[in-house]
């Protein structure tokens, strides 16, 4: 007789080592496909015959929650096994014995906020370099409980070399290969954070001694175990092959992260945490880097709009507003129609009182349209002759030696970067770009496509095609990145032209 009795469990290897882990946090990473969702919500079921058990699982937005196959398709794999009961409307798992499990996003930094005195036994991040390290560590505040369960984090992730998480999992990634160490693979560690700083240790006591004059008044005063302040921690590498459900049910997969790009293979399949460098960057890596904490003050003066214009397809409207050399507010659209456009970068000026000559748009291709609707913007063709600049000093008009103009404002913005000159505000960087990437990751991701080449025969400098950069960006364009390269245009103007903002 066959039996209807359906078994779930974690697969050999990293899901079991995963589900296994005694750490109150486990950073599960690593490569695209060893079932790192799937084991952040078996990881709830061990608790949920506890009447008082509650859990959340966090996506930084809720459209990912709901996106197909993602954590609430996911959970119906999983969930209806253990007699659980959906609530739609609230994206909420309820247990026969009344323990229940959620699903929430973080989309802004205020949402944390909406926490406050909650009790949460366990947390789950699926996508932790998503969210912001404030995100992360206020809701570590929140990890606490009445319910008999030591509280525990949960967290997933892919390789993003220029992260907060790259950060805090350093010591299990060799730094020279990018590449996780075996021999440390789920060893625990423990630490405090004090204010921005990580005190680190390999034992309760080894960091309740370096953290001595931290813990002291506090356990004088609490009555408290410095153990109480104490984190263990650990990060638990996976990849694809330990999956063997997914090789079988989707043995494509493979191939599609064979497909990819150098970098993204490199992160994505090998579970690299190293960034490449290329001489041919136009942006340097670390300068770039810089621009989301530069401690440097940078030029504000002046306010200014530049907008890189798409309709459709893998491309995105993008408008950015710009105090000086700061970029403070960024406006993203997936698909939109030329009204939307025009409403948005309207608004924009309005809410930011921007004067239409300082506002500048993309006009080739579908950007052409604007020029009737804003009488006086900058209208930029990136194909157009480069500019003239006057040489201040010496009272000369320099020829500059560019192949077009988007290669100009794009050598003058790589080196304006590489200067220290330019700042992205934090409410910038974290805002998402789509359902994969915060703003900050997108652009990091651009980078790599902005790329010298060798003077041409006239030696003129240039950068590589469209095309190319497209093919180094699966298929879509750097749209912030050409949003960002066009404020240079109102440095490169003549002054008679552009009066004083």
């Amino acid at each position: 007789m066959k039996s209807n009795v359906k078994i779930i469990q974690p697969q050999a290897g990293f899901q079991q080592k995963a589900l296994s882990c005694k750490a109150d946090i486990a950073i599960l990473g690593g490569c695209a496909g060893p079932g790192k969702t799937f084991a952040l919500l078996l990881e709830s079921v061990r608790n949920t015959s506890n009447k008082d058990f509650g859990g959340v699982i966090f996506r930084r937005t809720s459209p990912q929650i709901r996106a197909q196959g993602g954590l609430w398709d996911t959970s119906y794999e999983l969930y209806p096994g253990c007699k659980a009961q959906p609530k739609e409307t609230t994206l909420e798992w309820l247990f026969p014995s009344g323990a229940n499990m959620k699903f929430s996003h973080l989309e802004y930094e205020k949402n944390i906020y909406d926490w406050q005195g909650s009790q949460i036994a366990y947390i789950g991040f699926d996508e932790l370099t998503h969210f912001s390290e404030k995100m992360f560590f206020y809701m570590l505040s929140r990890n606490r409980s009445t319910c008999g369960v030591k509280p525990y984090v949960r967290a997933t992730c892919n390789p993003d070399p220029d992260s907060w998480v790259a950060t805090l999992i350093s010591w299990w990634i060799d730094q020279e290969t990018g590449l996780p160490i075996p021999d440390r693979d789920g060893v625990l560690r423990y630490f405090i954070k004090y204010g921005e700083n990580y005190i680190w240790g390999d034992s309760y006591e080894d960091v309740s001694e370096k953290a001595d004059h931290i813990l002291a008044p506090l356990l004088e005063k609490s009555g408290l175990h410095a153990s109480d302040f104490i984190k263990s921690i650990t990060f638990i590498n996976g990849d694809i092959y330990q999956n063997k459900i997914l090789l079988e049910k989707n043995p494509e997969y493979l191939g599609n992260l064979l497909s990819q790009d150098e970098q993204t293979r490199m992160q994505l399949l090998d579970g690299n945490w190293k960034i490449q460098i290329s001489d041919n960057d136009i942006y340097n890596y670390y300068s770039f880097a810089g621009v989301f904490d530069n401690v440097r003050d940078v030029n504000t003066k002046g306010t200014y709009i530049t907008a890189d214009i798409a309709t459709e397809g893998s491309n995105k409207f993008v408008v950015g507003l710009w105090k000086g050399f700061e970029l403070v507010d960024i406006e993203i659209m997936a698909k939109s129609d030329g009204k939307q456009i025009i409403d948005m970068i309207s608004e924009v000026a309005k809410f930011w009182n921007v004067e239409n000559r300082y506002i500048c748009y993309d006009s080739d291709g579908v950007g052409q349209f604007i020029q009737g609707f804003l009488k006086g913007a900058v209208a930029f063709h990136g194909g157009a002759a480069a500019l003239e600049v006057k040489d201040t000093v010496n009272n000369v008009i320099q020829k500059e030696d560019y192949f077009n103009l988007k290669t100009q404002c794009f050598y003058k913005s790589g080196a304006r970067v590489n200067r220290g000159e330019m700042k992205i505000s934090p409410h910038v960087a974290e805002k998402m770009y789509d359902d994969k990437m915060t703003v900050r990751q997108r652009i990091m991701y651009e980078r790599r496509a902005i790329k010298k080449l060798p003077r041409d025969n006239e030696g003129k400098l240039k950068i590589i095609s469209k095309k190319e950069m497209a093919v180094m960006l699966a298929g879509s364009s750097p749209d912030i990145l050409d949003m960002i390269a066009q404020r240079e245009i109102f440095e490169l103007k003549p002054k008679k032209i552009w009066a004083s903002a």
